[in-house]
């Protein structure tokens, strides 16, 4: 990216081995947690109830909950798989410094929280809205971006933003498929190919960010 004399050079790209190794490493604990919790919730009113000798209708909540939180638990493992697609993305691209990133809402889904950014690059206008879900499938937004982001890929076809600090990592779709349908027509064939190599060249919907392939 070009930047004038005006212009400050930008901080040093992250490692994108060492990103993705945080992020994985983030995914796994988040769900290990998870899983802790819920073998608590199912060990401890069986333990008790062996040790009383009862079988208390209070003492069958928590395998309830338990048994809920492993199903949702699972359930949220297979969107977490995003970690993997952003992987791919950083195969094909390199990171590429963006001044700013402007985050205009956000929305809760089953999948994740879903925000709609802005991603700014210097000397351009008219950035695409795109949709952005945390890969590791935290739901916060993270501080800093209005200081630059990094980003890899292609933004009319989608790809992964790396906040600062090069810990949480976001896989990105334009908000509008057709919209900018226009944008990835005029891409030439070697843009293509690098989409089609990132598997960046399908429409992901709202509700489904989470879904592997989407």
């Amino acid at each position: 990216m070009a930047y004038d004399a005006r212009t400050p050079a930008p901080p040093e790209a992250p490692d994108a081995a060492q990103v993705l190794k945080a992020n994985y490493r983030s995914l796994v604990g988040l769900f290990a947690l998870r899983l802790l919790i819920t073998a608590l919730l199912v060990a401890i009113p069986v333990t008790l109830s062996r040790a009383t000798g009862t079988n208390s209708f209070l003492l069958t909540l928590p395998l309830v909950v338990g048994m809920f939180l492993l199903v949702y638990t699972v359930y949220r493992f297979l969107y977490g798989l995003r970690v993997f697609q952003c992987a791919r993305v950083l195969r094909t691209y390199p990171l590429e410094f963006h001044p700013r990133v402007v985050k205009k809402r956000e929305r809760w889904t089953r999948y994740g929280n879903v925000f709609e950014i802005r991603v700014t690059t210097r000397g351009q206008h008219g950035a695409p809205l795109m949709l952005a879900v945390n890969a590791a499938g935290r739901r916060r937004w993270p501080e800093g971006t209005d200081e630059g982001v990094w980003f890899a890929g292609d933004l009319p076809f989608g790809g992964v933003m790396v906040a600062p600090g090069g810990k949480e990592m976001f896989f990105l779709k334009p908000a509008d498929w057709d919209k900018t349908a226009r944008r990835r027509d005029e891409a030439d064939p070697e843009r293509l190919a690098r989409a089609r190599q990132a598997k960046l060249t399908h429409r992901t919907k709202r509700a489904v960010m989470m879904r592997p392939g989407g």
